[in-house]
């Protein structure tokens, strides 16, 4: 039921965020279920033990993937899909925390916290730039084989 309600709640977030990033109004629901995806990646690995970063990477690449073939079928840029979808990972409770921590001085938590949240935006950015690479040496591998 838990797991129901973080993929609803997930969907609903990267739709919202659609909605106020101007995104069309037909590529909301995509929006939406690309935020699901990976979000549900993301509880799926958690779940196996492995730590939120690569976890994060993981959901960051299948983001972008998803976003690349639906801007490919739909016709539309890639950015709409794929700033959508990674609004679940971001770790802004984290930032949160860690900010909370330095003004009431607990500095050890606020560092942890904050290199944490550091590290997981950095996997989401990693996560994508891993998929546009990936994309392009398929690309390339194609273009060598026709050519």
């Amino acid at each position: 039921m838990a797991m129901l309600i973080q993929l609803i709640t997930s969907f609903i977030a990267a739709m919202g965020f659609g909605i106020i990033f101007n995104a069309p109004k037909e590529s909301l629901w995509k929006c939406g279920f690309v935020g699901m995806l990976g979000w549900m990646t993301y509880i799926l690995i958690t779940a196996q033990g492995v730590d939120e970063v690569p976890a994060t990477v993981a959901a960051a690449f299948l983001i972008a993937i998803v976003s690349q073939v639906y801007a490919k079928v739909y016709k539309a840029p890639i950015i709409i899909y794929i700033v959508a979808g990674i609004i679940p990972l971001v770790p802004g409770g984290m930032a949160y925390n860690a900010m909370r921590n330095f003004v009431t001085n607990d500095y050890i938590t606020a560092l942890s916290l904050a290199a944490k949240a550091f590290m997981i935006s950095g996997s989401i950015a990693m996560g994508i730039v891993f998929s546009e690479v990936v994309n392009q040496l398929l690309k390339q591998s194609r273009l060598k084989r026709i050519g």
